[in-house]
């Protein structure tokens, strides 16, 4: 029997995770930050928010972390300290906070989709708000951001919103036959994709907001899509297969079947073959022209945040064991790994300097020393880059 929409699969794992959760926020970590070390896996700062870090950090061009709790707050940390530039509260009820990461604009604005139906643009040095756009429904989902500015942010209302960047007006809006907790990839093709309830991927007009086309998956697909160089999309679904599909037609490339659900959304390396995670608690290497398994890192427990790729040919993943790993994918060792305080279902970001930065549902934000930045190649980590624009960037 399929869940009530209303009821996230995210949530209910929280409630099965079997280990007793402290309250989020109430732990401090064990591990002492060091910022002046360069080991790799250095803990060199952390940050406490008021409730649980669910929503992936993105990085600004100067460097500053903007990260949302389910305090409903919205951070601007230094990259560098950790340290607290500026917060801007969204509204709604208690509970009602933020799960999506922010997204950072050409020009530097910070957009946030919240709980309170709200998608925001902030002035991203100061977190004055510059406009406010009324979407009429719950966003869990990142947006995406064109080169031309415009927005698009996807609700749990079934609809994606094209709107204007700099105005905060709507452009169009497009209906989904489910809800929609998948974040946008914008394609080079006049493209963007996303997945929805309804168990399909949805190709949508930039120009008008007109369908493309539609491919049909096994179940719901929460999953965010990853584009590769030749435009391929990929893709997970809860029916435990990882989709590849040609992105001008819809036409299926092939499949691969794990030994779970797959919210999880894949991340591209440089040959561009394909990582991503799975509730098996393996993160799958798979050829990206064939869907052939080249390897498969079993990490125990629960995987949903993007693994993150960095040039050293280590991948960074948080699973719902608490763990952090830093994994190199040739040779399958683990390099280093961090437990923290309760689940980790964040995506890592990775700064150019090679510093790592994730959430955890123990209210934190944490920040490593790495030995690289990230890996030259289609789809790195989720979001695409650091900004999480949900667009290549070259």
């Amino acid at each position: 029997m399929r869940l009530p929409w209303t009821i996230t699969l995210g949530l209910l794992m929280a409630l099965s995770c079997g280990r007793s959760d402290p309250t989020p926020g109430t732990r401090q970590p064990a591990q002492p930050p060091n910022p002046t070390a360069q080991l790799p896996g250095t803990l060199l700062w952390f940050f406490k928010t008021g409730n649980a870090v669910t929503a992936s950090p993105a990085i600004g061009p100067d460097g500053t972390v903007y990260v949302g709790s389910m305090d409903q707050n919205l951070y601007a940390l230094d990259g560098k300290t950790g340290t607290r530039k500026w917060s801007f509260r969204t509204g709604g009820e208690v509970l009602a906070g933020i799960t999506a990461s922010p997204v950072i604009g050409p020009d530097g604005t910070v957009y946030l989709g919240a709980h309170d139906h709200k998608l925001y643009a902030l002035n991203g040095q100061t977190g004055q708000k510059k406009w406010e756009f009324p979407t009429g429904a719950m966003i869990r989902a990142a947006p995406a951001v064109a080169a031309d500015g415009t927005v698009y942010v996807a609700t749990l209302g079934k609809k994606l919103h094209a709107v204007n960047g700099q105005t905060g007006k709507s452009k169009w809006t497009y209906e989904a036959g489910g809800l929609i907790a998948s974040s946008p990839a914008i394609g080079s093709n006049g493209l963007i994709y996303f997945g929805a309830h309804d168990q399909k991927l949805h190709a949508v007009r930039l120009t008008d907001g007109t369908a493309a086309w539609t491919y049909t998956a096994g179940h719901w697909v929460t999953s965010s899509p990853a584009l590769g160089q030749d435009g391929t999309v990929f893709f997970g679904s809860l029916d435990k297969h990882v989709h590849a599909v040609d992105g001008n037609t819809g036409k299926g490339k092939w499949t691969f079947l794990t030994q779970d659900f797959i919210e999880c959304s894949p991340t591209i390396g440089p040959d561009g073959n394909v990582f991503i995670g799975s509730h098996d608690g393996h993160v799958y290497h798979l050829d990206g022209q064939t869907g052939k398994q080249l390897n498969a890192f079993n990490l125990t427990r629960w995987i949903i945040g993007a693994p993150a790729l960095a040039a050293d040919h280590t991948f960074y993943v948080g699973n719902f064991d608490w763990k952090f790993s830093a994994v190199n994918w040739r040779t399958g060792t683990v390099l280093w790994e961090f437990e923290a305080g309760n689940f980790i279902k964040t995506s890592p970001a990775i700064a150019r300097d090679g510093t790592v930065m994730m959430g955890s549902h123990d209210g934190y934000v944490y920040a490593f020393a790495g030995a690289a930045g990230p890996a030259d190649s289609p789809w790195p980590m989720g979001g695409q880059n650091a900004a999480r624009t949900g667009r290549r960037q070259r």
